[in-house]
């Protein structure tokens, strides 16, 4: 078995946090959009007591979620400004940023008050800025990169089912998102950023590759068997898997279109495949498909995805909370408790069988 444990044990940690009330608030920053909002619900649903701070450049909009979520405060934020402009007095446990930041005052802020921070929004190709900026603090903060596909919503399950082989040699990812499913704007505008402005990260056969054009093109199936173009995307998921299992060919494909459940005249759905390869137990090469399909879309796993992310990071678990450090979501989250929690919120899972190559 060649995939990496998940850290459960870091240096210098923190005592695990039994009480999340006694907690100063969870500071989210873009609280007061779609996934935002949708995200400090998930929070309040895992944590009842756990203060939380709404946080947005429409103060008014963030107080209409402060209280429909309840337990929480509403601010406005400057994110042109190092401080935020909030309160030099101001105590937060943690800072979760569902907005592109690309300032870095958020993760500037949090460095400087030694927080916790959750970073959603940023590709591959983008986070030498954030990372640069941390590893010129060491020590200060525990840094949750979680810009993978709906936070982890992929990466987590394949690396749980992945468990499974002695030896992994490909991972496909497919992510069909519904086009009626877009989001708000700082959604569409992560899509637009992410699918247009740099070509898409893939390794293949053991080399790192930057695809665009008809390189990037792919494909992929819907859950009921029909056949979606598609083209290559890299958020985090391709480069944590590759650490992860040693894999040779990893490549995530993302169509945007009609869903099963539409094309059945229901409400779209979110539809994540994820193809493995590789050798089971006995040595035999295997080929496996898992279908997850969320009922309600992408904005609920996104919003669970950094839930628990935030839950990891302040010891809500019951475990010690992580050093400061940079952390992806599989370094801090097993995998199956992940997947666990996904299905409780919804998320249905159904394997297509096991392809054996005696």
């Amino acid at each position: 078995m060649n995939i990496a444990t998940v850290s459960s044990a870091t240096p210098a940690p923190s005592a695990a946090v039994s009480d999340a009330a006694a907690l100063a608030p969870v500071l989210i920053v873009g609280g007061s959009g779609v996934v935002g909002a949708q995200g400090a619900q998930a929070l309040r649903r895992l944590h009842p007591r756990l203060p939380l701070a709404i946080a947005g450049r429409d103060r008014a909009r963030a107080e209409a979620v402060a209280a429909r979520v309840g337990g929480a405060s509403a601010l406005a934020v400057d994110l042109q400004r190092e401080d935020l402009g909030l309160p030099a007095d101001a105590r937060f446990s943690a800072v979760v940023v569902f907005v592109k930041d690309d300032t870095l005052n958020t993760l500037k802020y949090a460095l400087h008050r030694r927080l916790p921070y959750v970073s959603t929004s940023s590709g591959s190709f983008e986070i030498a800025p954030e990372v640069s900026l941390h590893l010129r603090h060491p020590g200060r903060s525990p840094m949750l990169l979680a810009s993978h596909w709906l936070a982890g919503a992929a990466t987590l399950p394949a690396l749980h089912f992945a468990a499974a082989l002695r030896r992994v040699e490909r991972i496909g990812l497919f992510a069909l998102l519904d086009e009626h499913d877009m989001g708000g704007p700082a959604a569409a505008a992560d899509y637009e950023r992410l699918t247009s402005a740099a070509a898409a990260q893939i390794l293949e056969r053991g080399r790192w590759r930057w695809v665009r054009g008809e390189q990037a093109a792919g494909a992929g199936v819907s859950v009921d068997g029909t056949p979606m173009p598609a083209q290559a995307y890299s958020p985090m998921d391709v480069v944590s898997l590759a650490a992860a299992t040693g894999a040779h060919s990893i490549r995530l494909d993302l169509a945007l279109g009609e869903t099963a459940s539409r094309r059945r005249g229901e409400a779209f759905s979110t539809e994540i495949a994820i193809e493995l390869e590789g050798e089971d137990a006995d040595g035999r090469r295997v080929r496996t498909r898992h279908e997850l399909v969320h009922p309600q879309g992408q904005a609920p796993l996104t919003a669970l995805g950094i839930a628990l992310g935030v839950e990891r990071l302040l010891g809500l678990d019951g475990a010690e909370a992580p050093a400061p450090g940079l952390y992806t979501p599989d370094l801090l989250i097993e995998p199956g408790y992940f997947l666990r929690r996904l299905q409780e919120a919804g998320l249905r899972v159904v394997e297509r069988g096991v392809s054996v190559e005696e």
